[in-house]
């Protein structure tokens, strides 16, 4: 997190305090954007617990890449714990990574042409290609206004009731933290975990 981010944030009227108690963030881009994105599948919908469980058995028994996934067999991918429809979410991804979109190519796009790459993708929502630009490709301005932990966050650092925002209310609030609302996601979800 640069300086700039850090003080720009640190000195906002309403963020400012949860800033300064859990101190600067980081944003690393991952290693295996393709892996990371089967990942983000496998953990839609599901607790903490069951996404890690069912994560560990994926792969121990399969080579998590496009060719691996395509290439095993449908009952090993559910016995793993995905449900059926998981099994064709992860298949499209792979068959995308297989038909040409690649790291490479989404790290050189904008954010908004990678929620478009990413959405073409039967079972790939903007929810999670919002997720992918923040936690694979670390971009820093990004903000999942469809995210709960954020509508919860946002709530309680401008001290509204529940569901008081509209989701242009908060993208409109969130203006504040530009060009750095990715950090503020970060922030706002530290806030619920407090």
């Amino acid at each position: 997190m640069s300086h700039e981010a850090y003080d720009t944030l640190r000195t906002d009227s309403h963020l400012g305090g949860v800033v300064e108690s859990h101190g600067p963030v980081t944003l690393d881009p991952a290693a295996d954007p393709f892996e990371r994105l089967v990942v983000s599948i496998v953990n839609q919908q599901l607790s903490t617990t069951a996404a890690a469980t069912i994560r560990d058995r994926l792969f121990d028994r399969v080579e998590v890449t496009p060719a691996g996934l395509l290439a095993a067999d449908g009952s090993v991918l559910r016995d793993c714990g995905l449900s059926g429809q998981k099994v064709g979410y992860v298949r499209n991804v792979a068959e995308a990574f297989q038909d040409g979109l690649s790291a490479d190519s989404l790290r050189a796009m904008d954010n908004d042409d990678v929620i478009d790459a990413l959405t073409e993708i039967r079972g790939v929502g903007v929810w999670t290609a919002k997720m992918f630009l923040i936690f694979v490709l670390a971009r820093e301005d990004v903000f999942p206004v469809e995210d709960l932990g954020i509508r919860r966050g946002m709530e309680h650092v401008f001290e509204v009731e529940a569901d008081a925002f509209t989701h242009g209310e908060m993208v409109e609030r969130a203006e504040r933290w530009a060009p750095y609302r990715s950090y503020a996601s970060l922030y706002l979800w530290r806030v619920m975990d407090d």
